[in-house]
């Protein structure tokens, strides 16, 4: 593992965002779903999440996610992603997404 500093640390924008809306998406490779999240000042933007496995798309709506915001657009199949959806694997390698224990402001940056 390479160690970084806290500089480094600071580059990456992580924000939590609230789940507004959560569709299918065929066209990619692996199971996903196209989830469009509201970032507060820093806008609502969509993502594609791998997260099928343990995530229906209504329970996603209302849901507070952990998105990195500050890397460029990805293009993934004909759809353009504007954030990276965060989660950890489980022991089969199905994504649990990262969330916040209680409410906070969208937007807000994990410091």
């Amino acid at each position: 593992m390479e160690t970084i500093n806290w500089h480094d640390f600071e580059k990456v924008e992580l924000r939590v965002g609230t789940v507004l809306e959560a569709v299918d998406f065929p066209e990619a490779r692996k199971p996903a779903f196209k989830v469009r999240v509201d970032f507060g000042a820093f806008g609502i933007r969509w993502s594609s999440a791998q997260i099928t496995k343990h995530y229906t798309k209504e329970e996603l709506v209302g849901r507070q996610i952990v998105g990195v915001t500050n890397f460029p657009k990805k293009q993934i199949a004909n759809f353009m992603s504007e954030f990276l959806v965060t989660g950890f694997a489980d022991e089969n390698g199905d994504i649990v997404l990262t969330a916040v224990e209680k409410p906070v402001p969208n937007g807000s940056k994990l410091i």
